[in-house]
């Protein structure tokens, strides 16, 4: 019987869970203002234990959670700097709310746990990707501003690379221009010798 009972997975219990089940029922019959704290505590447990995977997931170089319980006068799950999540005054709905330069928002409002996870777990996965993009957009930016220079800098090395060749075809135009001049000049000497010469031997 012993092993029968070993075998079987129904007989698995997180007893955990069931110690918190237990307080929530308590609590939820008693009208003390501390079983109404304890109530809101265990409820918020069992989500921080829903969603414990979930953080233990996140980068680690990704420092925007926080995934805290905070204590006072209403317990709160906080997500990030600006996102928790509270019990709501009928002690059983759970409110995922966030901070905005516009006020509070509602992200969502169930009194099912599993959903609240799920809108938990999604909102984590967007903060991740807008940070990624945030951080892809920083980078292109920088290297937007750096491209101008780059072409300056390729630009200058072009230009001190011309006035070599420049000068070359200067020097060898110049060299020309000698070589012609100094064969017109030759050739007029000649001509002014021959009318000289002519001009000696032809009798008056």
């Amino acid at each position: 019987m012993a092993e029968g009972q070993g075998s079987s997975p129904s007989n698995v219990r997180n007893l955990t869970d069931a110690i918190r089940r237990v307080r929530i029922a308590e609590a939820d019959r008693a009208d003390g203002f501390v079983d109404l704290q304890e109530a809101e505590r265990a409820r918020l447990e069992m989500l921080a234990d829903e969603l414990r995977s979930v953080f233990a997931d996140v980068p680690q170089d990704n420092d925007q959670f926080v995934f805290q319980m905070s204590s006072g006068s209403q317990p709160r799950l906080w997500i990030d700097m600006t996102s928790f999540v509270i019990i709501a005054r009928d002690r059983r709905t759970y409110r995922f709310l966030k901070d905005t330069r516009l006020g509070r928002t509602v992200i969502v409002e169930t009194a099912s746990v599993d959903d609240v996870a799920d809108t938990v777990t999604n909102y984590v996965a967007e903060r991740i990707i807008e940070r990624e993009r945030a951080i892809e957009g920083d980078w292109l930016s920088k290297r937007i501003r750096q491209e101008p220079a780059r072409r300056a800098e390729t630009l200058f090395d072009r230009t001190d690379a011309q006035p070599m060749p420049r000068r070359r075809r200067f020097l060898d135009n110049r060299a020309a221009g000698w070589i012609v001049a100094g064969f017109l000049a030759g050739i007029l000497i000649g001509a002014i010798g021959l009318l000289a010469y002519a001009w000696v031997r032809v009798p008056v």
